[in-house]
């Protein structure tokens, strides 16, 4: 049985597929035939059974979170301390409720003469003193920092594209995995396999794949958040503040590092990786310019097999120049970027058939980076620390009458390709990769 993303993923797949044969009849100035008609029904017919499998599963999910949630209040005696071994009414493995009900206990807990409630220790790790937050602070409870983990990854549109994401635990900081170390495929693939013809009894010739390591060393990403006393009475408020400030910019953060990461302290981004391909403007081309040229040259560097998972990322500044892009077909032409509600039906807009998405940590106009054709899928690796931390002061923001929250996630990432790939035939110069960039037109 499939995940809830891989059944998404396949409703996304046909939904391109009808697309296309959207595009196909626009591009030929002609109305659907029945036969494409007819396929089309069968496409949507099929997206429609899918989706009621994931309505049922979200359903699932629902239902099984509701059931996990703790039937009776904790409740304790007023002005008691607490040791690891209090007794917690509702039995030692009550949990809180909600993510901002256990922030207002973090809060209360670092308060001068503070008690911790005891449901703070159920959720950190053992190993370390977890009671006060000046000595390392508490960890999200675990099924809060599962959730924060996904909506962070989510709210991110580079993040939540990652085909490859590795969860590092226990005491490791980092890890190392195998990757296929090819850099051309001109006389042998995956680093150095060869099949060859041969005739009867002839001696054979042994070949073997080449591997490289990719070493993922977690950084950390720090957020802070300040909250007024008045949220802090109000625990529905409050968790809506963390979730839209602190996950946004986490989101954000990873995005920005994924695009223009330096790769130390920080994860990798494409833009400094050794496998980013960057074609060449236009002889004569004019400044802060895009034309159809570029366009086309950068689509024919992707690795084909993989096209279906390849997206256009582009700073919105370019959009006027993608509005005018076109390819002449005979007296008239074709446009090449698509905007959202056009024949698309997407919810973003389409180059050559591939979503178009609008992003910050896209260069300027006219400067590299300015419009990226990438395939985080396949291209792209994520490790990261399941437990997110979060510890408070109120002394930072006192006569605000404001606490200081801090959460602390500790992730890395760096794409899966050391270098672009030669082709089989084509040359150096028509090297191949997951991402590829347009050069300065400055």
């Amino acid at each position: 049985m499939k995940t809830i993303t891989q059944y998404r993923d396949d409703i996304a797949a046909l939904m391109k597929k009808s697309a296309d044969i959207d595009m196909k009849a626009v591009a030929e100035n002609r109305d659907l035939s029945e036969a494409e008609l007819a396929l089309k029904n069968e496409i949507l017919d099929a997206v429609e059974e899918i989706n009621k499998t994931v309505t049922t599963m979200e359903r699932q999910e629902r239902m099984k979170s509701l059931l996990e949630k703790p039937q009776e209040a904790v409740t304790v005696e007023k002005g008691k301390k607490f040791s690891d071994s209090a007794v917690i009414t509702g039995g030692e493995k009550q949990k809180f409720s909600s993510f901002g009900e256990q922030l207002a206990s973090v809060m209360r807990a670092g308060l001068p003469g503070g008690h911790a409630d005891p449901r703070l220790f159920n959720a950190a790790a053992s190993g370390l003193n977890e009671t006060t937050p000046s000595d390392g602070g508490f960890l999200v409870q675990q099924d809060f920092a599962a959730g924060l983990l996904e909506d962070v990854f989510q709210t991110g549109i580079l993040s939540s594209r990652v085909g490859s994401r590795i969860p590092i635990s226990g005491n490791a900081n980092g890890t190392k995995i195998n990757g296929v170390d090819e850099t051309s495929r001109v006389s042998s693939r995956y680093g150095g396999v060869v099949a060859y013809w041969a005739a009867e009894a002839e001696e054979k010739t042994k070949s073997k794949p080449k591997f490289r390591q990719i070493e993922l060393n977690l950084q950390k990403l720090i957020g802070l958040c300040y909250a007024t006393d008045e949220n802090l009475d109000d625990a529905a408020q409050l968790e809506k503040i963390i979730r839209d400030s602190f996950v946004g910019e986490f989101g954000f953060q990873v995005d920005e590092a994924m695009i223009n990461g330096t790769g130390a302290g920080q994860p990798l981004g494409i833009m400094n990786a050794g496998c980013l391909v960057s074609v060449s403007k236009e002889s004569g081309q004019a400044a802060a310019t895009i034309l159809a040229e570029n366009i086309s040259k950068m689509y024919s560097r992707r690795f084909a097999r993989q096209t279906q998972n390849y997206v256009w990322y582009y700073n919105q500044t370019i959009e006027p120049q993608l509005m005018n892009l076109s390819i002449s077909v005979g007296t008239g032409g074709t446009p090449v970027y698509v905007p959202p509600g056009g024949f698309s039906e997407a919810p973003y807009g389409r180059i050559l058939g591939l979503p178009a998405i609008a992003i910050e940590q896209a260069s300027a106009l006219g400067t590299q980076g300015d419009i990226i054709l990438g395939n985080f899928k396949d291209g792209y690796v994520i490790a990261e620390k399941g437990g997110i931390k979060t510890d408070m002061s109120i002394h930072v923001r006192f006569i605000y009458d404001e606490s200081a929250f801090r959460f602390v996630l500790r992730i890395d990432g760096q794409p899966v390709r050391a270098s672009a790939l030669t082709p089989y035939k084509g040359g150096s110069s028509a090297t191949q990769s997951h991402f590829i960039t347009l050069d300065s037109r400055s």
